[in-house]
């Protein structure tokens, strides 16, 4: 008979002005068991994690853990009644070491100062006894994601939990190092560690988890065994219509290369060489792909390639135009848009309306001599609004009241209707639901059809292969593979050039 570790009654989250985004959840967790939490953009799910680890105060409802009412008014409080949370975006100090994150706030003193022996030692001990081996005396800023991501999970053990919530735990992990994650997660459900995880990738909660809970418009709509459904079947549970993330690409050859990097440079304030003699070439109407572990260059590449950073050396040749001192604004003129990894903090203006956000790439083209006008200003946004089917009460709604998807989908509109003939998407569907993801990959797609050209970063490899035309693959800020019979292309083989493991001959990487 299965123990009941955690359960929630009719858990309801109101905020300030009246915005509901948890309404009489109720589930309940067992002791030892993988539960995943599954549901669109806007669902509730974030919400509901951080009510039970103490961020966010609950409106009504009751949390028992153990058979017992138990009130957080911290995630401090969560930690002491044993639940720990890896959040999505890693909470570590990149300047101090393993054993130094590990201990932080909790840390034994020798005196006045850290008894670094002692972090030392309780950091090799805890990572032998639970087999998520890192190394103690590194520097965080130069270990590999796949280490940072078991850090994460160790700290929360070392605090005492039990119940380890993890939010997207797998978004930035090559193949190899989900597999190794996967392994390590089910030796400690047998330890009797009990697991909270949050994933939009429907094969994973397949493969890892006993059961589920579906949350949709802020309702739990129901707990199910991962045995009895199927991943179409988990999909249309969250969006309420079938989902198909596979694609027919329409067969065109594509044309000459329209962008170009030589040579490109960039060393980090670390003194790290982040992108190393980098060379290679974007060609008209195709979407080209950029594989690689988060770390490997891909984000200086892509800040270089926009205007938001500035090479040590190189070239970008573009129109018969060098990029590589131009900025922003420069780059945009020259019609080059830019979908950033993080919406929040670099793709939108989270205190302004959709409105302002959706005309902040496409002012040139609704002003006349200066002055904006407003009947063109609602025509255009209207229609991104109704072509990219964001969904918002009024243009005139603070963008971040927005679900993650729909500002992700705002944002997508701005970029993909300002003109521009190359468009660099970096992490376009990151934390987005399969409804919201669907709809991306298909204006992807329709962009190339009109002979725009594309570059995908990306660290789904799923979404890598079903869209790109070809895939080149980052490893410390080389180019270490080029794929271009993208049918033959496997998760592994990608994995193992992501990891290092695997080159292409040199006349063969002359060819990206």
């Amino acid at each position: 008979m299965a123990e009941e570790i955690l359960r929630v009654e009719n858990l309801t989250k109101i905020y300030p002005g009246g915005v509901l985004a948890n309404y009489q959840i109720n589930f309940s967790v067992n002791k030892g068991e993988i539960h995943a939490l599954v549901g669109e953009n806007g669902a509730g799910k974030s919400t509901l994690m951080k009510m039970l680890f103490g961020i966010e105060e609950i409106t009504d409802g009751k949390v028992f853990l153990h058979g017992e009412e138990v009130h957080f008014s911290s995630s401090k409080d969560a930690i002491a009644h044993g639940i720990g949370m890896v959040h999505q975006h890693m909470m570590l100090v990149p300047s101090l070491t393993v054993a130094e994150n590990l201990v932080l706030g909790i840390e034994k003193k020798k005196g006045l100062f850290l008894d670094k022996k002692k972090a030392i030692e309780e950091t090799e001990a805890i990572s032998k006894k639970y087999n998520l081996y890192v190394e103690a005396n590194r520097r965080v800023r130069d270990i590999s994601i796949g280490m940072k991501q078991k850090l994460e999970i160790l700290k929360t053990m070392y605090r005492g939990a039990k119940i380890i919530i993890l939010d997207e735990p797998t978004a930035v992990l090559a193949p190899q190092e989900t597999e190794e994650l996967f392994e390590q997660l089910l030796n400690l459900k047998k330890e009797g560690y009990t697991i909270l995880f949050i994933s939009h990738k429907l094969g994973e909660v397949k493969y890892l988890c006993d059961r589920l809970t579906v949350l949709k418009d802020g309702r739990s709509i129901g707990t199910y065994e991962v045995k009895d459904v199927t991943a179409e079947e988990i999909s249309h549970l969250m969006v309420g219509r079938d989902v198909k993330l596979e694609y027919e690409k329409t067969g065109q050859e594509a044309g000459e290369p329209v962008l170009t990097v030589e040579h490109l440079n960039y060393t980090d304030k670390f003194g790290t060489k982040k992108v190393d003699d980098l060379c290679f070439s974007l060609r008209r109407g195709e979407v080209l792909g950029i594989a690689g572990i988060e770390g490997n260059g891909q984000r200086e590449t892509v800040e270089i390639l926009t205007g938001n950073g500035q090479a040590e050396s190189g070239a970008i040749r573009y129109g018969g135009q060098d990029l590589t001192k131009l900025n922003v604004a420069q780059n945009r003129r020259l019609g080059i848009s830019h979908v950033p990894e993080d919406r929040n903090a670099n793709g939108c203006a989270p205190e302004m309306s959709v409105r302002d956000n959706l005309i902040a790439a496409s002012l040139d083209r609704l002003s006349d001599k200066g002055i904006l006008k407003p009947s063109a200003i609602e025509d255009y946004c209207q229609s991104c609004v109704r072509d990219f089917n964001v969904k918002t009460v009024s243009l005139e709604t603070s963008i971040k009241s927005l679900s993650g998807g729909n500002v992700q989908k705002a944002i997508v509109a701005r970029e993909f209707t300002a003109g521009a003939d190359v468009i660099i998407l970096d992490q376009p569907t990151r934390g987005v639901d399969v409804g919201a993801m669907e709809f991306i990959h298909r204006k992807i797609l329709q962009m190339r059809d009109e002979k725009k050209s594309l570059i995908l970063v990306s660290a789904d490899l799923t979404e890598l292969r079903a869209l790109s035309d070809r895939i080149i693959v980052f490893h410390q800020g080389k180019v270490v593979g080029v794929l271009d019979d993208i049918s033959h292309v496997t998760d592994e083989e990608l994995g193992l050039y992501m990891l290092g493991l695997k080159q292409d001959p040199e006349e063969r990487l002359r060819e990206a």
